[in-house]
């Protein structure tokens, strides 16, 4: 099952439960996802990759909005924010953080033969594709960055 038919699937299920917040999360996801989908040159579908850096875009998005709102004692706009965000982390993998994302780095710098700063970009370039999804783009360019300076 593709990651659109899945949403498309908890769409029903969240109107027959009545899940009011849910149910919006999902209809935003998939409004998103339809835009992808019949934008110029596409083919009418979306696989699961691009959906995955859709909805990674869409939590940022959140993430960004709650602390804009915080920012502003806004409570109640904090709240619908952060509901609509934990449905879109729902479907996104688990994020490497902390010893456990500094490790996978570590490893792929030894696989890079990166020994200096100069090998950043060979660095980020395979880092990219293995954590796609996995972990924050800023987030691994700063623990990258760290390792290879050797702080």
């Amino acid at each position: 099952m593709t990651l659109t038919e899945r949403i498309n699937n908890d769409i029903k299920e969240a109107m027959k439960s009545g899940q009011k917040d849910r149910l919006m999360a999902l209809r935003d996801i998939k409004s998103k996802l339809l835009l992808e989908a019949t934008k110029e040159g596409g083919d009418g579908t979306v696989n699961d990759a691009r959906a995955m850096g859709i909805l990674n875009k869409l939590f940022k998005q959140r993430q960004e909005s709650i602390a804009i709102y915080k920012e502003q004692g806004r409570p109640e706009l904090v709240e619908e924010e952060q509901k609509q965000a934990d449905v879109i982390k729902s479907y996104l993998p688990e994020q490497l953080e902390g010893e456990e994302l500094k490790n996978v780095i570590r490893g792929l710098i030894a696989e890079a033969g990166a020994t200096s700063l100069s090998d950043l970009g060979k660095v980020m370039g395979l880092a990219s594709k293995a954590l796609a999804g996995k972990a924050d783009g800023k987030v691994i360019s700063e623990q990258v960055k760290q390792l290879l300076s050797g702080q």
